[in-house]
């Protein structure tokens, strides 16, 4: 059984769930938790930015962030930057290595 979230927590994901990153398809609670905690909270912000630097800046505060995360990441950068973006690339596990 898990341990109850505290409240900040879930005031957190309260606060992701209600974020603009959550309407990217297919995007992660974790991740967009992430992203909000190193200052994205917009989908246009990503845009023009290298998703290894952002996953760089979340490892610093999380280090044992899982490497997924990565792929969750370049996903949104892509449709930050793709007005007609392809479905097919819409799926985090397009954007493994």
């Amino acid at each position: 059984m898990k341990p109850e979230k505290s409240d900040k927590e879930k005031a957190e994901v309260k606060k992701a769930l209600s974020c603009s990153l959550m309407r990217i398809p297919r995007m992660d609670i974790h991740t967009v938790r992430e992203l909000m905690r190193v200052g994205f909270t917009e989908i246009h912000q990503l845009s023009g930015r290298s998703p290894e630097v952002i996953f760089e800046e979340i490892q610093k505060l999380a280090p044992r962030t899982p490497r997924d995360h990565l792929f969750h990441v370049r996903m949104a950068v892509y449709y930050s930057e793709t007005e007609n973006p392809n479905p097919e690339l819409l799926h985090p596990w397009a954007w493994k290595d």
